[in-house]
């Protein structure tokens, strides 16, 4: 399984289509991280961009981000990528709080919110 994470500097980048890089974890079967890589954003907004094609292509699944619009929750969607949004934080210690299961979608949508991911 992969996740995706949009990233500035190993923490989750509030805003997806404005990330710096996304940050790919690989996990195995045993909800173990085996790997991370890193996939650069393209330039301009992330629903408009070819983001969700190139995150799919790469096998992600998954999407951990703060702050997103129904726009690119939609894209991604349509693109097998299942998005949570409400997370804030290291990037590592995010997956590894979802891999356990103590994160839930926040449900918001382009707007402020003031709690970083739901435990």
């Amino acid at each position: 399984m992969k996740i995706a994470l949009p990233s500035r500097q190993n923490m989750i980048d509030d805003h997806f289509g404005h990330c710096e890089y996304f940050s790919v974890f690989t996990v195995n079967d045993n909800k173990e991280i085996i790997s991370l890589e890193t996939i650069v954003s393209p330039a301009g907004c992330g629903c408009k961009s070819n983001i969700a094609s190139i995150l799919a292509e790469a096998g992600v699944t998954v999407m951990l981000a703060g702050n997103m619009g129904e726009g690119a929750v939609m894209v991604l969607n349509d693109s097998g990528i299942d998005v949570l949004r409400g997370c804030s934080g290291d990037v590592k210690e995010v997956v590894e709080k979802w891999l356990d299961g103590s994160l839930v979608d926040s449900g918001d949508s382009c707007h402020a919110h003031a709690n970083g991911c739901s435990h």
